[in-house]
This record gives C-alpha cells, sequence and structure tokens, in this order.
C-alpha cells in the first residue's frame, strides 16, 4: 500500500536527512519527500499497520527537525 501525506519540514537539507530516516522504520518498504510540494508518499510492507509505521515515521523525522508535522 502506497500512502501520501502533507508535512512539514524546513529546508531540502532537512527532507533529504528525514527521508533516509524514515526509510529505515520496520513497515517501510520505500518512502520520498518532496520538499517543494511538502508531501511525503510512503510505501507500507505488506501486512504492516499503517497508523503505528506511521507514528514512528514522525518520531524518525522529528529526530531530525524537532518542530516536523505529518498529517496523518
Amino acid at each position: 500500500m502506497i500512502k501520501t501525506y502533507n508535512i512539514e519540514v524546513d529546508c531540502p537539507n532537512c527532507a533529504n536527512k528525514m527521508e533516509a530516516a524514515a526509510a529505515k522504520v520496520s513497515g517501510v518498504k520505500s518512502v520520498s519527500i518532496a520538499f517543494m510540494t511538502l508531501k511525503i508518499t510512503v510505501e507500507f510492507c505488506d501486512g504492516a499497520d499503517e497508523k503505528a509505521v506511521m507514528k514512528d515515521v514522525l518520531k524518525a523525522c522529528r529526530r531530525i527537525d524537532s518542530d516536523c508535522e505529518i498529517q496523518l
């Protein structure tokens, strides 16, 4: 399953770091952050709990930028 969410990120460099951090989250098959459109697209592994995975993705992104928000 692939879903797209709105994300608040301050700079392209932060977006790249967040993308790398989110890719390491369990349950994420692939992830892409588009800084220009402020969108994060996540492909979930089969059987992954979407809400639980997105909470972990948000935590990973907040380690890079503490005021990051993802509209779930």
